[in-house]
């Protein structure tokens, strides 16, 4: 099983470099076949991964990836609103088939694998997108290194007995200075090449540490859906690892978050 799992855990992280590095095309792709995988284990969790509630999901996501491609988010809100209305129309017309649980699930499931995944599209699209999106890396991977390794060292007080036993309080505040660490560390000596962001060692730290104390949540946010529905994965996609919202469950809170806290904080 190790074994297994290191050597999906190198091939995962060797084509992860590669698009990250090749960025436009590669990475867009590739982002929206994550986020319609992801979301076809949500919705399998719901049952609804072939029914119509789901693939009215899919839908939504592709035409949200097309907005995205074609620079149209600004129909973002109509794309919302129409999705809502379709949907609670399945709701209504197929009664009882679907309950609340599965059309609300098929609603949010957009937003939160679909929406919120294409930021690692398009922090990488951002000035300076190239150095900026490894933040998203090491504020999520980063940060569960450094929590697992400071809460097996010095953990006492549990942050969510039920839901993550092994889970400090101590590792949550190790792994959020861990990633700010890793992320000053990163924009200090990236600081020549960052030519859009101020002070990219001071803003690559305090975006990586918002973006770790998010990506805990994230992480816990899984596990409370998995447990919620008596699951250990998500799926069997990844040897060793699981499916894609289980590897991926932080970083999907980490790309929005790594790409607003630079836009807000971070540009010239």
């Amino acid at each position: 099983m190790f074994t297994t799992r290191l050597i999906s855990g190198i091939v995962l992280v060797i084509l992860a470099a590669f698009l990250l590095i090749q960025g436009g095309t590669f990475l867009f792709l590739a982002s929206m076949a994550i986020s319609l995988v992801g979301l076809f284990e949500l919705y399998r969790v719901m049952k609804i991964e072939k029914e119509l509630p789901g693939i009215l999901g899919y839908l939504a996501v592709l035409a949200y990836y097309y907005m995205l491609w074609t620079d149209s988010e600004h129909y973002m809100t109509f794309l919302t609103i129409a999705a809502l209305m379709v949907l609670m129309t399945v709701y209504v017309v197929t009664f009882p088939k679907f309950g609340t649980e599965q059309i609300t699930v098929a609603f949010f499931g957009i937003f939160y694998v679909g929406l919120m995944f294409s930021y690692l599209y398009q922090v990488r699209s951002m000035p300076d997108g190239k150095y900026l999106v490894w933040l998203i890396v090491l504020s999520s991977w980063g940060c569960d290194t450094c929590a697992y390794c400071v809460g097996m060292l010095f953990g006492k007080h549990k942050m969510a007995p039920k839901l993550s036993p092994k889970k400090s309080i101590e590792g949550a505040v190790g792994g959020v200075l861990g990633a700010a660490i890793l992320g000053f560390l990163y924009g200090a000596y990236f600081e020549q090449s960052m030519v859009d962001v101020m002070q990219p060692g001071l803003i690559s730290a305090a975006a990586c540490a918002i973006a770790a104390v998010i990506s805990q949540i994230g992480d816990l946010a899984a596990s409370a859906i998995k447990r919620n529905h008596g699951i250990k994965d998500y799926g069997r996609l990844i040897p060793g690892h699981g499916g894609i919202l289980d590897r991926f469950d932080s970083m999907i809170f980490t790309a929005p978050a790594i790409y607003f806290a630079v836009m807000f904080l971070g540009f010239r």
